[in-house]
């Protein structure tokens, strides 16, 4: 169940968003973000990613609801038309696609991926790129997938730890996906789980991310096998988000938008999301697979109604 206008709570508490200047970055990364965050989009410190990395992760499926988005030049457009602050998408869309819209659209790459036929039970994301593919391509960060409790992770770690020396080394923004998956996370609750998101963002800080993207949080049939803690916890789908936010600590929160949402419920999750302490959203199928209009008029209604009262 996704988070409607009924079911967000009231705002009670003071809105508190982590900045560049509570970072501590290098000075590189500082000028990479602060031309995402001012440089772009609405110029106010908050960030809109249009991201088009499903047709890896899910195959062409994603794209039947609106054929005309199977093209990558769709996404270009509507990031450029719409004035997104970035495009996330691997190497060969952007060194196919980008050219036309290059200093125009900011570039995130991301550097690694999975296929979608493969069971879950023991995931991970291998490489598909590298920091150095980002410098050349002008990206100003890049992505990386982490799976939080796969069997594999181990693995999964130290690959991220490889991409993050090379991010420190070129001072390349890193914005990690940090999503729990595999066998042992739906044991102890579900992917979903106000635990698992919860653990996700909190790794997300110890491995060093600039920046996370997470899921809402969400209750489900599986709550009661999280850990004691989690699983005699009261929340309200606004405090689950503020719970995660804070975990993250001072690294800025990306709140996924997942599948396509109707516009009420999709502008009920951007507002829950920033006014829980978020600093930007990263909505690709909830905007994408809608016709261009719609597509750009969705994304009009979210930048006006929801990033606009939220300045950093």
């Amino acid at each position: 169940m996704e988070p409607t206008a009924t079911t967000a709570a009231p705002n009670k508490a003071k809105v508190v968003r982590t900045t560049v200047d509570d970072m501590a970055l290098p000075l590189g990364k500082r000028v990479r973000l602060n031309r995402l965050l001012y440089g772009h989009g609405l110029k106010n410190g908050t960030l809109l990613i249009l991201p088009i990395d499903q047709g890896l992760e899910h195959g062409p499926i994603d794209f039947f609801s609106n054929p005309a988005s199977a093209d990558p030049d769709f996404q270009w457009r509507l990031a450029a038309e719409g004035g997104y602050n970035g495009v996330a998408c691997h190497y060969g869309i952007a060194r196919k696609y980008m050219e036309r819209y290059a200093g125009r659209v900011p570039l995130i790459l991301k550097l690694n991926g999975k296929s979608a036929i493969p069971p879950d039970d023991d995931p991970i994301s291998t490489l598909t790129g590298s920091v150095e593919d980002a410098v050349a391509l002008g990206a100003d960060a890049v992505g990386y997938t982490l799976y939080i409790g796969s069997s594999r992770q181990d693995e999964d770690i130290q690959q991220m730890q490889m991409v993050r020396e090379d991010c420190d080394q070129y001072n390349m923004p890193l914005i990690v996906w940090s999503y729990p998956r595999g066998a042992a996370i739906e044991e102890k609750g579900g992917r979903d789980s106000l635990y698992a998101v919860d653990y996700a963002a909190r790794m997300a800080l110890e491995l060093g991310a600039d920046i996370v993207k997470l899921n809402i949080p969400k209750r489900g049939s599986k709550d009661d096998r999280q850990p004691k803690e989690y699983a005699g916890m009261e929340w309200t789908y606004e405090q689950g988000v503020r719970r995660v936010i804070r975990s993250a600590g001072r690294v800025p929160v990306l709140v996924s938008g997942g599948s396509k949402l109707g516009d009420d419920d999709l502008i009920a999750k951007a507002h829950m999301s920033m006014e829980a302490g978020a600093t930007g959203l990263i909505f690709g199928r909830n905007m994408w697979q809608r016709p261009f209009d719609q597509a750009l008029a969705i994304t009009e209604r979210v930048q006006n109604e929801i990033l606009a009262q939220f300045p950093v």
